[in-house]
């Protein structure tokens, strides 16, 4: 389960955010070539002492922001309101609707996109998706001992975060929560995307 946060360590978790933001817009907006840490610091209004406290360099800062921020009060909330009964795919479909709003996705997918570009941020891409099962794996906990064998809250969250590859690299067409097509096209949106996948996984394929 989550620990409790201390006002210290919302303080730092702030601090963090701040500085990822920084270094997200300005890879954003010049390129990951364009900037160094001294412009990360200054946009956010921090020390060069306090960034190297939060991140080894500015690929590990820009890629933090692809992690979604889940509270303690919201993941006790999503825990609290899903019956003790609740399948391990109740629980993750709750969680990934709390967690993938569109403006967490819509980061997400940019920050494929500039890995595409500059290959020095694609280590960071696995420590993201790993980040996400983690999250998925401490939800499940309270839903699955007892209940199913070693191992299987890895297989089932590897599966179900790895059905978001494709949105995130542009093999398919989904709209983002939010997003409105220019013109008719074969897009589908979000929402349809998830109870589709998530079908499949009650199902069988």
């Amino acid at each position: 389960m989550i620990a409790k946060q201390t006002l210290r360590d919302k303080k730092k978790e702030a601090t963090a955010s701040a500085l990822s933001e920084a270094a997200f817009e300005l890879a954003l907006a010049k390129g990951l070539d364009g900037f160094v840490v001294d412009d990360i610091v200054q946009q956010a209004g921090y020390s060069r002492r306090t960034f190297a406290n939060y991140f080894s360099c500015k690929e590990e800062a820009v890629a933090a922001v692809a992690v979604p921020y889940t509270s303690v009060e919201e993941y006790d909330e999503l825990i609290t309101s899903l019956p003790q009964e609740s399948t391990p795919l109740d629980v993750l479909y709750s969680l990934m609707k709390m967690q993938f709003t569109g403006e967490f996705l819509l980061k997400l997918r940019q920050f494929v996109s500039l890995s595409k570009q500059y290959p020095t941020l694609e280590p960071y891409i696995l420590g993201v998706f790993r980040g996400l099962q983690i999250s998925a794996q401490e939800a499940l906990e309270p839903f699955t001992r007892g209940r199913y064998k070693a191992g299987y809250t890895h297989l089932l969250a590897g599966a179900v975060y790895g059905a978001f590859v494709p949105i995130l690299d542009g093999s398919l067409n989904v709209l983002l929560p939010g997003e409105t097509e220019a013109e008719p096209t074969d897009a589908i949106p979000f929402d349809q995307y998830l109870n589709a996948m998530f079908e499949y996984l009650r199902n069988g394929f």
